[in-house]
């Protein structure tokens, strides 16, 4: 091989919902990078051959969920492709897609707050892959029984929060009826040691029997209570004035009717 040609660094794996991308440094000169995926029972496979660009999308090369993969980034030159020495090359750390990628966020389908119960309708992320009928597997496709949902919830206005978890893909939770919750969910892998925990959803809030409290807070009420304190102040303090200077000079419109 070229030993003068820069290999890669800072090779990093970025997934989420098993859609992976390749990524490292630096942008190359007079020179190209090729990746090539090995697995541990799996040919080895090429992709973004003679690229230019810095990072390489593997999703299709890594269907084997459960393999062991690394990455092997090639640097070459076109006139090297026909050379039968191994071109210089770096090696990233290994990638298993199923214990590794991130569970991306859940869609919040529908929901609702009636009397004491809330009730959470959402919908799993969908991957890259498809079944033979060309439709979407979702994440629970691949990760079956090995995947639940954990819901955040608690009183709007509040910051204690409670949690419930599910396998399916609705919530029931009690809930205080007299009270608007805010809640978010999120995917869980419990059997995993690292990035057990997925993207949070949005935070969503019901707006059964809101008041004027729950919608502005108690600090607008003490405000209003305070600037209203002060006019009536300012309104008796001004009726005392005024009566006193009425009285002063009904006082002194009869001193001269006293002196004659």
């Amino acid at each position: 091989g070229n030993p003068e040609l820069p290999t890669a660094v800072n090779i990093t794996w970025s997934s989420i919902n098993f859609k992976t991308i390749l990524r490292w440094q630096p942008k190359p000169s007079g020179y190209f990078y090729t990746v090539e995926i090995h697995g541990q029972t799996s040919d080895t496979k090429k992709k973004c051959i003679l690229t230019t660009e810095t990072e390489c999308d593997v999703t299709d090369v890594l269907r084997n969920v459960n393999e062991t993969y690394t990455a092997h980034i090639l640097s070459v030159t076109p006139s090297e492709m026909d050379n039968f020495e191994e071109p210089p090359f770096a090696v990233s750390e290994k990638f298993t897609p199923y214990s590794q990628t991130v569970l991306g966020r859940p869609e919040i389908q529908n929901y609702t707050q009636k009397g004491s119960k809330l009730n959470v309708v959402f919908q799993d992320p969908l991957t890259p892959y498809t079944f033979p009928n060309g439709s979407f597997q979702n994440i629970r496709d691949i990760f079956q029984h090995d995947l639940e949902y954990k819901i955040y919830y608690w009183k709007d206005q509040s910051s204690g929060k409670k949690d419930a978890t599910t396998k399916s893909h609705t919530f029931e939770v009690s809930v205080d009826s007299t009270k608007n919750y805010c809640f978010y969910i999120q995917g869980i892998i419990p059997s995993r040691r690292e990035n057990r925990n997925g993207q949070e959803s949005v935070v969503l809030c019901t707006s059964v029997g809101r008041t004027i409290l729950d919608e502005y807070g108690a600090e607008v009420f003490i405000i209003i209570a305070v600037i209203a304190i002060t006019v009536i102040t300012l309104a008796i303090v001004l009726s005392v004035i005024l009566c006193k200077r009425k009285k002063a000079k009904a006082a002194r419109e009869k001193e001269p009717l006293n002196g004659v």
